[in-house]
């Protein structure tokens, strides 16, 4: 059969280049056509765009390219309809693939999709939307499924992805990574400012300014695939601070803590069970508008799983010089470490165990079969 994969950013692609291995475990005759980017294309079909070509962050940087982005969705309407495939499959990615799957409804498409829209955040009104033009969900968070039962919306629950993509993994020799990326032997404090250059300017200074008060750790910055080390050398001042690219999972194999930001990054970090201080600072503009829009408790994955503060997480203002000293102080230190650890194992019982990829391309495949 032949599939029609869309997904963006680089969690994305993790999660898509999973489910393409299932799809073809599933489907010898898979012939898959996608949107997204290096780990998708390494699994083989045909890449479309790479997300790299478009990603904005915010209210305000969504409406700065409203032409190109409407020049991107107009450009997969007409390859959709080209390619005519058997199914769309859309991953996440929630403001571009919406926009397609109601087009790809109306054009009578069968559309599936796998990673629900965050609707449960924000506007819930847009379940009505997803009902009348998503054939099938499959979700990967718990508390999802009965979001979506309340509106009379039966979806899957998969178990989340992570689990495998962590799981999956070899053990790091952290001998043999400390030395082939020359870090000293002192703790390892990690960075995680994101994936974007939006988000990474606004969070990566603030983090490498406690470089000086933490002289017993070293500092290493995650680097993201989708950026140049010749954009992130423009934050670095100290020559105490370590840049590692494209190895985030290896990095936080090996680490005392982390300070990360607010995304997919905090659920990877608790389920390495690194202690971790969370933080987001957006466009004001964009800020003010989301503060009005989202009605969530928390920012981040691991507090809205668990229903509860597990992790501190440091917003807009509260994400400053000192605040981030103390709270990371905390997590080295006190016995909120302890407890962390506690969280993070139920936490990952939460999750569903493994085998999410698998168990949503056995239904993708099932359900367009059975058609």
């Amino acid at each position: 059969m032949k599939y029609y994969i869309i997904a963006g950013e680089a969690s994305g692609d993790l999660h898509g280049s999973n489910l393409m291995k299932a799809l073809f475990k599933e489907d010898n005759n898979a012939n898959i056509r996608f949107w997204g980017g290096d780990l998708m294309q390494a699994v083989g079909g045909e890449l479309v765009m790479h997300y790299k070509e478009r990603q904005f962050m915010g209210f305000a940087e969504v409406i700065m390219n409203l032409r190109k982005i409407s020049g991107h969705i107009k450009f997969c309407k007409k390859d959709i309809a080209e390619f005519q495939p058997d199914v769309i499959i859309f991953i996440d990615n929630s403001g571009f693939n919406l926009r397609i799957a109601k087009w790809a409804k109306e054009q009578n498409f069968r559309t599936h999709y796998y990673i629900s829209p965050q609707v449960w955040a924000s506007r819930a009104s847009r379940v009505e939307k997803i009902k009348r033009d998503v054939d099938a969900m499959y979700c990967i968070l718990p508390f999802e499924k009965d979001f979506y039962k309340t509106y009379g919306f039966d979806v899957h629950f998969v178990g989340h992805p992570l689990i495998d993509a962590i799981a999956d993994r070899p053990q790091v020799d952290e001998i043999e990574f400390r030395k082939t990326h020359q870090l000293s032997n002192l703790p390892i404090i990690a960075l995680l400012p994101g994936s974007r250059k939006q988000e990474i300017t606004k969070m990566l200074g603030v983090m490498l300014s406690l470089v000086d008060d933490f002289k017993d750790y070293q500092f290493v910055i995650a680097g993201a695939p989708s950026q140049d080390f010749e954009f992130y050398k423009t934050f670095i001042k100290k020559n105490n601070v370590s840049f590692i690219s494209n190895k985030t999972y290896d990095l936080l194999s090996i680490s005392y803590a982390a300070l990360v930001t607010s995304g997919t990054a905090t659920l990877e970090t608790a389920l390495y069970k690194v202690p971790q201080v969370v933080c987001y600072k957006a466009n004001a503009i964009s800020y003010h508008i989301a503060k009005r829009i989202i009605t969530l408790k928390f920012i981040s994955l691991v507090n809205l799983i668990m229903d509860r503060e597990v992790v501190t997480e440091l917003i807009q203002g509260d994400l400053n010089k000192k605040r981030l000293k103390q709270e990371l102080n905390t997590i080295l230190n006190s016995d909120k470490r302890d407890q962390l650890f506690l969280d993070y194992f139920e936490l990952e019982k939460k999750l569903g165990g493994k085998g999410a990829s698998e168990k949503a391309a056995k239904l993708i495949v099932e359900s367009v079969s059975s058609i």
